[in-house]
């Protein structure tokens, strides 16, 4: 069956909360499902990440496809990405005739400003928790993947993986789910779990 999937990106997006949903879903189109379009949608044919990463995107938000699913990662663009009406318009129209809805990070920002997370519930990156609940109208929770309605979010960053994979399970199976795991050889095993996590400034 096909399906289009689209990562929506804007200026200082982080890396990591595109890439790791990218990775298991574009894995997915490749390998498994070739119906499966994958793309990536911005206002500008080219946008900067976080850490500099350069992508030129398949779609600018006039002429992209419409999404059955779409990915809005985090980063620091989102604050500033809240106040801009193209951004949120895209995702606002292409959000209302997808099939599902789905962040990264505080890319639940964006979904709260769109109207997405009103009466539901979500999560967001760990220290975004509290700045996320004072905006009103959503339950936050601490955990690493919240499913509510049509809308998934996902906590911070790598966090997105997990969602992502959650994500094929609903789409189609956790047994298709787990193969795709297995390509992508994800297993986490933090080298330091047992440390305490450090307060960071």
């Amino acid at each position: 069956m096909t399906m289009n999937f689209a990562f929506v990106l804007f200026p200082d997006f982080e890396e990591l909360d595109f890439a790791g949903p990218l990775e298991v879903i574009g894995m997915t189109a490749k390998w498994l499902e070739k119906e499966w379009q994958v793309y990536t949608v911005a206002e500008e044919p080219t946008v900067e990440a976080t850490l500099g990463t350069k992508i030129a995107v398949d779609y600018v938000f006039a002429d992209a496809p419409k999404p059955d699913v779409i990915v809005v990662p985090g980063g620091f663009g989102t604050r500033p990405g809240m106040d801009n009406d193209a951004l949120i318009d895209y995702i606002r129209k292409a959000g209302a005739e997808a099939q599902y809805v789905t962040s990264v990070c505080t890319g639940a920002f964006l979904l709260h400003k769109a109207g997405f997370l009103e009466g539901r519930s979500a999560t967001t990156y760990w220290r975004s928790r509290d700045e996320l609940e004072k905006l009103g109208g959503v339950n936050v929770k601490a955990e690493r993947w919240v499913h509510d309605g049509n809308v998934i979010t996902a906590a911070g960053v790598s966090a997105g993986i997990d969602m992502a994979l959650y994500l094929l399970g609903v789409l189609k199976t956790p047994e298709f789910a787990r193969t795709v795991q297995q390509l992508i050889e994800y297993d986490p095993a933090p080298p330091y779990a047992d440390v305490p996590t450090p307060e960071l400034a």
